[in-house]
């Protein structure tokens, strides 16, 4: 996936002259590029992105914010926080492959804990945001005054105790961050008629004094992907945070083209995901004969039915559907159409990486199972990157104001 040559170049701040010394290419390539005459190697706009990225380290490093990263993944929410001036200083994932390609990416970070809920409220850093992908667990609801006839506490844990959001809630009123970032699937909302999202609000806004603000965004506006997320952030003290203030590109105007490998020789030859000297898609992403007939006989069925269910056969002018962590199973959901009378193909684990908003430079060192389940498990990086540039004057305001004493 090529990006595009001047905005990168903008970017970093140089001029053509300094772009020839810097790339280690004539003026004449640079120009040509910037004119979209010719098409760099990856590896140049690769050097161009993290030099950006060192810029962008640069300007923040005086103004940085401390963040905790909780069920981690493989980093998408730090990355996009990070962009924003945020510095991580202590890590929750539980899966041992999301594990692995978290430190192949910030080798420079402690490792990541196990499970969140063995780890005491005192023995995590104190930090001035707390960022955290909790699962949704159906929450117990039940009344308090059924439990004040068993003679059973209510309250601060009742409703969330045995969910893992319960210890977002404990970490929060032991450590009182400036600021909360917090993702989860469209669905919360309505899930048991409403009633569990009741509870988090009431948890967070009456019960601990956080402000708290919800938007559910579409990553089509930042990746060629259909993927509905709910964004939460809410505030120690009162700010003027909007998600008004939030920047939506256009939507729908990345296509699966800008991730797809081009299959041209542009692109560098990456590990087993592409071959030759044209970096073709390795054939071991194309459908099997079985597979295909299978997935097409079933599509029938259903519709026969009056179902909707069925495969998503996409090409480069598409909007993909929502990438699942089932992608390993058969790649139904987004197949790649390679023309009349062939197999489709599925995506490889770098062009879902592409998809979920990863630089070029993200490591994959796990197999393609681990991959496909991780990146469908992720957020849309560039999504969280936008919310966090507004967020970050916010938690700065927060922070120079004397700091509130820790709820008891």
């Amino acid at each position: 996936m090529q990006a595009d040559f001047s905005t990168l170049l903008a970017q970093a701040g140089y001029s053509v002259a300094e772009a020839a010394r810097f790339l280690g290419y004539s003026e004449g390539h640079i120009y040509r590029w910037k004119r979209a005459e010719e098409v760099p190697r990856e590896s140049v706009i690769r050097l161009l992105k993290l030099e950006i990225e060192r810029r962008r380290k640069a300007e923040f490093a005086e103004k940085s914010f401390t963040f905790i990263d909780l069920f981690a993944g493989i980093g998408g929410l730090r990355r996009a926080i990070e962009g924003a001036g945020g510095r991580c200083v202590f890590t929750s994932e539980w899966d041992k492959y999301a594990q692995q390609t978290y430190m192949a990416n910030f080798p420079d970070n402690h490792p990541p804990v196990g499970d969140i809920r063995q780890v005491d409220e005192n023995d995590i850093p104190d930090h001035d945001v707390l960022v955290a992908g909790f699962p949704c667990q159906p929450f117990s609801i039940a009344g308090v005054s059924k439990k004040n006839a068993l003679g059973r506490a209510h309250g601060f844990a009742d409703e969330t105790q045995g969910t893992l959001f319960f210890d977002v809630l404990r970490i929060l009123k032991h450590h009182r961050p400036a600021a909360f970032l917090l993702e989860n699937v469209k669905n919360l909302k309505s899930h048991d008629k409403g009633r569990t999202f009741d509870v988090i609000q009431r948890k967070l806004k009456d019960e601990l004094g956080y402000s708290l603000e919800t938007r559910i965004i579409d990553a089509g506006h930042f990746v060629p992907q259909h993927r509905e997320r709910i964004v939460m952030v809410g505030f120690r003290d009162k700010t003027g945070f909007s998600f008004e203030d939030v920047v939506l590109p256009a939507y729908g105007s990345r296509r699966l083209k800008h991730i797809l490998h081009p299959e041209n020789g542009t692109e560098e030859v990456e590990g087993h995901f592409t071959l030759g000297s044209d970096a073709v898609v390795n054939e071991k992403y194309t459908l099997t004969d079985k597979l295909w007939a299978y997935l097409q006989e079933y599509a029938k069925k259903h519709q026969a039915k009056g179902n909707g269910f069925g495969f998503g056969l996409v090409n480069g002018e598409s909007i993909a559907r929502t990438l699942s962590a089932r992608y390993y199973k058969d790649g139904s959901e987004i197949l790649i159409s390679r023309g009349p009378g062939l197999n489709p193909r599925r995506l490889t684990p770098r062009e879902c990486a592409r998809l979920m908003g990863y630089p070029e430079e993200f490591r994959i060192p796990v197999s393609d199972t681990q991959a496909y389940k991780q990146f469908g498990n992720s957020v849309a990086v560039p999504v969280f990157a936008e919310v966090a540039r507004v967020m970050a004057p916010h938690i700065r305001t927060v922070m120079a104001a004397e700091p509130l004493k820790k709820v008891g």
